[in-house]
């Protein structure tokens, strides 16, 4: 008897871990704009790639290469800066495949140092105590609708006493040079915010999957696959796009109406857990302009 009720809590754990599997959603980091008026060497794609590797080790998120990002702003001119806005984020975001663009910018980033003499300079060297603070303004940008559906400013400061680091010199595209610093110590506190402020606002966007193409024996190629949560047995609605509707007044996007159309079972994983194969459980004539939803 003790025998068949541990056989079934055993089965009635690993069913609910596969029922309670968290679907990834999908990402993407634009490099921050530098405001903290010292002309530091990339800054702003050194503060975002520590924000994506941050994401990237929550295990939360599918986080968009930063190559792949700016391959696309490139290719479509959507910011000759390498800055996505919230005009360009609808356009980014179908292009690549993502329900979330984080945009942002740093406004303050530097060390305050007390010398032992008691004089105040700023970004100098010798024996002191040090204050580094970093600031960051981070804005999150639907992208569906390109509306701004969060927006905060996070900090972080490390204060000690000791040699103090240069850092007008540094170039903070290489981490090695400046993450176990004070201001690196810093920064990792405000960007550790920002994951915060992500992981809330993400939750309110609904998840989504793509068709990539249908197979001659009646199947379908989705994305994403096993490394973005999607497991064999896991069901998902097809749904299509409408019309885009935009609002008469601001001109902004107010996203599209979508229908079902039918529903598919996902068989087995595919291109290294990047996509997924399905059977159509019902509907047909797909495309791959139609979208996967999340069946509840």
């Amino acid at each position: 008897m003790q025998r068949t009720l541990l056989s079934a809590l055993v089965l009635s754990l690993l069913f609910s871990t596969q029922t309670d599997a968290q679907l990834k959603k999908r990402l993407a980091v634009s490099r921050f704009e530098d405001r903290s008026g010292h002309g530091y060497h990339n800054l702003g794609q050194g503060v975002a790639d520590m924000l994506a590797t941050a994401l990237v080790k929550s295990g939360k998120f599918m986080v968009m290469e930063r190559q792949e990002l700016d391959r696309v702003l490139d290719e479509q001119k959507l910011g000759e800066s390498g800055l996505v806005t919230a005009e360009t984020a609808p356009k980014v975001g179908k292009l690549l495949g993502v329900e979330l663009l984080v945009v942002g910018s740093i406004t303050e980033f530097g060390t305050k140092e007390n010398t032992i003499s008691g004089g105040i300079a700023l970004f100098g060297g010798g024996v002191t105590r040090k204050t580094a603070r970093a600031v960051v303004d981070i804005r999150l940008v639907n992208t569906t609708t390109g509306e701004i559906i969060a927006t905060e400013t996070e900090e972080g400061s490390e204060s000690t006493t000791g040699l103090s680091v240069r850092t007008e010199g540094i170039d903070f595209n290489d981490h090695s040079a400046w993450d176990d610093t004070d201001i690196g110590k810093a920064t990792r506190q405000a960007v550790d915010g920002c994951v915060a402020l992500i992981t809330k606002n993400l939750e309110k966007l609904p998840w989504m999957g793509r068709i990539l193409k249908m197979n001659a024996d009646g199947t379908i190629l989705m994305k994403p696959g096993s490394e973005g949560g999607v497991k064999v047995d896991m069901v998902f609605g097809v749904f299509r796009i409408g019309e885009e509707v935009k609002d008469p007044d601001t001109g902004l996007s107010m996203g599209a109406e979508e229908t079902q159309i039918g529903s598919v079972k996902v068989t087995e994983d595919a291109l290294r857990g990047k996509a997924a194969k399905a059977t159509i459980a019902v509907g047909k004539d797909f495309k791959t302009t139609d979208v996967l939803r999340e069946m509840k």
